[in-house]
């Protein structure tokens, strides 16, 4: 490991970075090992407040961490060293990426940021896609993780500043493979074939899984954090107590020793992420869909809701776990240590924030288990739910009665009404191939949605009535 100062650039300036990655190179700071530290910025300029309020305070924020008792405390970050000025060019965070010293860039943009369709290659037809699929390489304007990724290795390739491994922190299965998988097809359709060579000597895209419920800040957290420390904090956020990070060791130039402040380094992350996908990220959405449908606005309030939690703990006991059989993991614990994270009444965790991203989460988070329960020969009523949810969530967006925005970072807006307004609903949307895979207009399935739809429906009329 080198042990010169090093940078570590991260691309994605939301909360989730700033509660998990950065806490953990903060911790190795505090310990003595001063020798990396972080650079911040983002592709679009949405961050900009953010990012201008932490220079002020040279990238210093206040985390409060809070745990199931309500028990809270408060800690100030000071990993992020450099804070990167989001311009429309993406300048300045090309010009950090291709520093020499900059030897990690990992990067937060949520699933949908990927544009991977059903067989993971690159959805072409998403428009930001496109866009950076035509653009000029001698300008700027970027919209994707892949066309900024591009032009930073691009300028790194020609100032011979030598390899830097590619982190993704994002909740996409194999997410280091799928992203290199994405980041290569990406250059051969621009035919930048040096490019992609030297990329595939000069990088590593090592495969990992993250793990906080960090909810959107809000303005009672400032407030509790400046009664608590004294600090009027505009860029102070929450983050429950549990904390992991799981990484395969598979860095090309050198990294922190992370392994001294938590993180597990491990030969193959599969069986950690598969079951936080499966169990945690997908009750998640469950949660969130089952709530907003009967008015609920947080997660711990959904969880409240004893149909909802027997709803989860059914498609966790019944489809996943004999999915994942065997594991190195404890599942029941795994799921009962996750329905309590949710219940937490401290987290107030949004229902808005989890129930995004549906059409990313669909094929990542649920399809796998159906298509597997489908191939051993069960019929995977527990986990239909989940789809079903969905589907009548989709069908009180087009109506214009929830109650807030969905968001969704590859949202077909006027294809989705035109399955939802189709002589049979139900069947185009399980003839969807980018959101079943090989399940897409199988009777067996479209049957099995069917019904999981009428359940839901009965279910909501009972407890309207109830």
């Amino acid at each position: 490991m080198s042990t010169s100062p090093s940078t570590w650039l991260h691309i994605g300036a939301g909360s989730f970075h700033r509660a998990h990655q950065a806490v953990y190179l903060h911790r190795l700071i505090e310990s003595g090992d001063a020798s990396w530290s972080l650079a911040l910025g983002n592709i679009r300029d949405d961050m900009t407040p953010l990012l201008n309020a932490l220079a002020k305070q040279n990238g210093a924020y206040t985390l409060e961490t809070v745990d199931s008792s309500g028990a809270r405390e408060y800690e100030t970050i000071r990993s992020v060293r450099q804070i990167v000025p989001w311009d429309a060019e993406l300048a300045a965070l090309t010009a950090v990426g291709a520093d020499p010293q900059t030897r990690i860039i990992s990067f937060t943009v949520t699933e949908g940021g990927y544009y991977l369709d059903q067989h993971h290659k690159l959805d072409v037809a998403n428009a930001d896609l496109a866009a950076d699929l035509e653009s000029d390489p001698k300008k700027g304007d970027h919209r994707t993780i892949y066309g900024t990724l591009s032009a930073i290795l691009r300028a790194r390739q020609a100032q011979g500043h030598g390899a830097v491994t590619l982190l993704n922190c994002d909740n996409l299965r194999h997410n280091g493979e799928r992203f290199r998988d994405g980041l290569l097809e990406f250059l051969a359709l621009r035919q930048e074939t040096a490019l992609r060579d030297w990329v595939l000597v000069n990088t590593s895209s090592p495969n990992s899984m993250v793990d906080r419920i960090t909810p959107r800040p809000t303005s009672e957290v400032r407030e509790r954090a400046l009664a608590a420390t004294g600090v009027d904090d505009p860029c102070a956020l929450m983050g429950e107590r549990f904390i992991q990070w799981v990484i395969e060791d598979n860095f090309i130039a050198g990294r922190p020793a992370l392994e001294q402040v938590g993180v597990e380094m491990v030969e193959s992350v599969l069986p950690y992420e598969e079951a936080k996908i499966r169990i945690l990220n997908a009750s998640h959405s469950c949660a969130a869909w089952a709530g907003t449908l009967i008015g609920l606005s947080t997660i711990n309030g959904d969880m409240a809701v004893p149909s909802i939690r027997q709803m989860m703990l059914d498609y966790v006991t019944r489809d996943v776990i004999p999915c994942l059989t065997p594991s190195p993991l404890d599942l029941v614990r795994y799921r009962d240590t996750v329905m309590d994270r949710f219940s937490n009444p401290y987290i107030l965790d949004s229902n808005q924030r989890v129930a995004a991203d549906g059409f990313s989460k669909m094929p990542g988070f649920i399809a796998p288990t159906l298509q597997e329960c489908f191939a051993r020969g069960a019929t995977p009523e527990a986990t239909a739910m989940l789809p079903a949810l969905f589907f009548v969530f989709l069908q009180r967006w087009q109506a214009g009665t929830l109650p807030y925005e969905y968001q969704d970072g590859i949202f077909d807006a006027d294809a989705t009404r035109a399955m939802l307004t189709s002589a049979d609903p139900i069947a185009a949307y399980a003839a969807d191939p980018m959101l079943w895979g090989k399940l897409a207009g199988d009777p067996a399935f479209t049957d099995l949605l069917r019904g999981a739809v009428a359940r839901t429906q009965q279910w909501l009329a009972s407890m309207q009535s109830a």
